[in-house]
């Protein structure tokens, strides 16, 4: 069971970054929604009550702004100004309820639209990257967002570098593993964390070399390391929630693998620090 959900959720992904446009726009909707309910039952678990509702439209916002923002629909500072006007408008939200909330209740609100609202649109951003110069034929399933622009190559290189890390760390981990590197996440180990690092490079100059890059080794080394530890900080994250909040799993929805949240966490810090490290390389050169 645990293999066939882990096969369809593969399958599932590709699909969706491949097509890209308004369908990856609805995926990363759809699982940032999902996601954002589980972090909420974690929450109330500690006596939390967060701006549920009015933090899942918002974060639904983001996201879609962030969609019309890449293809030139929108100008940027108005997408940019999505997330500070939701941020009052939760914390708004919070104050009119007959029992105001708390000091707890916002900071889960504010961080949950940040963590699974905000952060996940970088996805958007560099799958969108370049696309907008290729077509301009933005329907719902644009066959010409298939073409191979640099977002497309980042985002599907960047999560197959994530799944290496993953199964690195966890065959290495469970066959060498003996110093564990986190009390968040006891079965972690430093050798799980160097074998995971490893598969990952190994796979980033692979693509680094099929793809023509320039600098393939250097930057192949230097891309494997970047998206193992952004994987690795995501997993932890997560882990530290599930810790305080004293519960195994963030929810049951995948048979065999947890929750949305469980299986998408690694991917939450990786896309924003690989864009703008993007734009920060095109503007130097």
């Amino acid at each position: 069971m645990r293999f066939r959900s882990g096969l369809l959720i593969g399958i599932f992904g590709l699909i969706v970054v491949l097509l890209g446009g308004w369908v990856f726009t609805f995926a990363i909707a759809l699982l940032t929604y999902l996601a954002l309910l589980e972090f909420f039952r974690m929450a109330e678990f500690k006596g939390i009550k967060p701006a549920t509702k009015s933090t899942l439209f918002s974060s639904f916002v983001i996201i879609v702004s962030t969609y019309l923002e890449s293809i030139g629909f929108l100008e940027g500072e108005i997408s940019n100004s999505i997330l500070p006007i939701c941020s009052v408008g939760i914390c708004t939200w919070l104050l009119l309820q007959p029992k105001p909330g708390t000091i707890s209740d916002i900071a889960a609100s504010i961080f949950g639209l940040f963590y699974l609202g905000f952060l996940p649109s970088y996805w958007i951003k560099l799958r969108e990257l370049e696309s907008v110069i290729i077509s301009s034929n933005q329907g719902l399933i644009s066959f010409e967002n298939l073409s191979n622009t640099r977002g497309l190559h980042l985002t599907l290189t960047s999560c197959f570098l994530i799944v290496a890390s993953d199964i690195g760390s966890y065959f290495i981990g469970k066959s060498f593993g003996k110093k564990p590197l986190s009390p968040i996440s006891p079965t972690k180990t430093i050798e799980g964390l160097i074998g995971g690092i490893s598969c990952s490079i190994l796979l980033a100059i692979f693509f680094a070399f099929s793809l023509n890059w320039e600098n393939p080794l250097l930057v192949g080394i230097s891309y494997g390391i970047l998206i193992s530890l952004m994987a690795l900080v995501g997993d932890l994250i997560e882990s530290m929630m599930k810790r305080d909040a004293k519960i195994k799993d963030s929810g049951t929805f995948l048979p065999g693998h947890g929750g949305i949240l469980d299986r998408i966490d690694s991917y939450i810090f990786t896309p924003s620090v690989l864009y703008y490290i993007f734009i920060i390389i095109k503007y130097l050169n």
